[in-house]
């Protein structure tokens, strides 16, 4: 564990690159061998607005790491946030739970807020509007969602008080994660439930991207299926009635086109509907 932490303290920017690149070349050829649905659209075509949003996402979020270093440095020094706060602890559960904390701030809290608040869930409908999910949609983020999502990992080193190499650790993981569980591949139905209990499955994302709700606002999870369960935002259906997309912006094309994307989140608000409702725009 000392290895692995100190490993992440240092981690070169090429290796996390790689980690982002292995992780979506993996998926992708995994999806074409075990695929969950067979959904007849261009792949690759489909994957460039997508692309295009992962490298937004890296531009915004590599020169703005030093400032997780910098507070993650101050926490430490100075003895500030919750796992500086505990007892002590073997390392092997101090890393754990410093990832287990980030990930309930930094993504779950963050999700569930983007959903709460209209202004950030305009924003956040880029990642919600596409209508073949796959494992090029994890980092299909606004570049508003990027620095929204930073904020709140950034509030997260603070009030955790996590070293750098936890922090590093945990946004690989967050990472590969968000890839494997947008990737459109089919596990066996009883590994996927059993697996749900304790990390966010496949099966189990796919239903919080169905166009309606409630099952919109479910599963906010990332690493860990835990906050849904403890929260109660935990759901399941049906995987075969799983309608990709958001039903008040339901324009495929509109929302496969990169500049109609980067305007999305500056529409009128438009209300949800709830499963089996009329659709009903403001």
């Amino acid at each position: 564990m000392e290895q692995l932490i100190s490993y992440f303290e240092t981690i070169p920017s090429w290796h996390r690159s790689l980690i982002l690149v292995g992780g979506i070349t993996f998926f992708w050829i995994l999806e074409g061998i075990l695929p969950l649905f067979n959904a007849p659209y261009k792949k690759w075509k489909h994957s460039v607005p997508n692309f295009f949003f992962t490298l937004t996402t890296i531009l915004i979020n590599f020169p703005l790491a030093f400032l997780l270093l910098k507070s993650s440095d101050w926490a430490v020094e100075n003895q500030f946030g919750i796992i500086n706060w505990l007892p002590e602890m073997p390392l092997w559960l101090y890393v754990l739970l410093g990832v287990m904390l980030l990930d309930l701030i930094g993504a779950y809290t963050a999700h569930w807020v983007e959903h709460k608040v209209k202004p950030l869930w305009m924003v956040h409908l880029v990642h919600h509007s596409d209508h073949n999910v796959d494992t090029t949609t994890a980092n299909r983020h606004h570049p508003l969602e990027s620095l929204i999502r930073y904020a709140f990992t950034l509030a997260g080193v603070i009030l955790i008080g996590a070293p750098i190499g936890i922090i590093m650790l945990y946004q690989s993981l967050s990472v590969v994660f968000s890839q494997f569980n947008h990737a459109n591949i089919r596990l066996p139905k009883k590994v996927d439930n059993v697996i749900s209990w304790i990390i966010v499955s496949p099966d189990m994302h796919k239903v919080h991207h169905h166009y309606q709700l409630p099952y919109t606002d479910s599963n906010y999870g990332n690493i860990f299926s835990i906050w849904d369960r403890l929260f109660g935002t935990y759901m399941s259906m049906d995987l075969k009635d799983i309608v990709y997309g958001v039903d008040t912006f339901p324009d495929e094309k509109e929302n496969s086109s990169i500049k109609g994307l980067l305007k999305q989140p500056f529409h009128k608000y438009r209300r949800p509907t709830t499963e089996g409702q009329e659709v009903i725009s403001e």
